[in-house]
C-alpha cells in the first residue's frame, strides 16, 4: 500500500484527488493539508510515501514546502501539482528535490499510474520533458561546472556511468535494462548506488549532472 499526503489550499481539489487516488486498491490518502506550512509536520506525523504538493498556496508555497520536506530524514517522494506546464515555480521545485510534476487536469488513470511510478522510484518525466529541464538548469554550463560534475561522476563504476547516461536521456528502468542487457532490479540497484555516490536526491538532478559533465553531448 502506497501512503499519500495531499497538500493543496482548495478543498474541492483535495477531495477530487482523494477520490481518484483511492479508487486504486494500492493507494491510500493518509492525510491532507491545506497549506505548505503544514506539510513538514504532516509528513513527520503520517510518514507518507508520496506527497502531492500544490505549487501556489497562500502562507507557504509548494517550493518552500518542498525544501522543508526534503530537509527531513528519509523524506518522501514529492510530486508538484500545477495548472501551468513547466513554469518557473515547477522548475525550481524540481531543482529543490521534487520527483516530478503533474497538471491538475491530468486524466485519472494517468494520475494513478504516475503516482505508482514515482513511489517505485522510477522516472516520471518523459525524455522530452527531461531535455527541457536540463536546458533550463544547465543551458550554458561553464568550464568550472563541467569540471566539478566530471569529478563527481568519476566516483562511479563504468556500469553505473552507463546507467547514468541512460537516466540523463530520460529512459525508465525497464528501457535501460533492455538497452544495457541487464535486469530491471540490477538497473534499480545501479541507480540507487549512483544517487548515493553523487549526493543526488532524484533522477532529475542526476540528468542535470550528466548534462553538465558533457555525457549527453553525442
Amino acid at each position: 500500500m502506497t501512503r499519500l499526503l495531499i497538500v493543496d489550499d482548495e478543498a474541492l481539489v483535495r477531495a477530487g484527488l482523494k477520490m481518484i487516488l483511492e479508487s486504486d486498491d494500492g493507494l491510500e490518502v493518509v492525510a491532507e493539508a491545506e497549506d505548505g506550512a503544514d506539510a513538514a509536520r504532516m509528513v513527520k506525523e503520517h510518514r507518507p510515501d508520496v506527497v502531492l504538493m500544490d505549487i501556489r498556496m497562500p502562507r507557504l508555497d509548494g517550493l518552500a514546502a518542498t525544501r522543508e520536506v526534503q530537509a527531513l530524514p528519509d523524506p518522501p517522494k514529492i510530486v508538484v501539482l500545477t495548472t501551468f506546464d513547466l513554469d518557473d515555480y515547477v522548475f525550481r521545485a524540481l531543482q529543490a528535490g521534487a520527483s516530478g510534476f503533474l497538471l491538475k487536469d491530468t486524466p485519472p488513470r494517468e494520475l494513478v499510474q504516475a503516482i505508482k511510478v514515482v513511489a517505485a522510484g522510477d522516472a516520471m518525466l518523459s525524455p522530452a520533458v527531461t531535455r527541457r529541464l536540463i536546458g533550463h538548469f544547465a543551458g550554458d554550463p561553464r568550464a568550472d561546472r563541467k569540471r566539478a560534475a566530471q569529478e563527481r561522476i568519476n566516483k562511479l563504476t563504468e556500469r553505473e556511468r552507463e546507467v547514468l547516461v541512460a537516466v540523463g536521456r530520460g529512459l525508465q528502468n525497464a528501457d535501460i535494462g533492455r538497452k544495457l542487457f541487464m535486469s530491471e532490479a540490477t538497473v534499480k540497484a545501479h541507480v540507487s548506488r549512483a544517487l548515493v555516490k553523487l549526493d543526488a536526491t532524484n533522477r532529475v538532478q542526476v540528468a542535470i549532472l550528466a548534462y553538465e559533465a558533457g555525457l549527453l553531448d553525442d
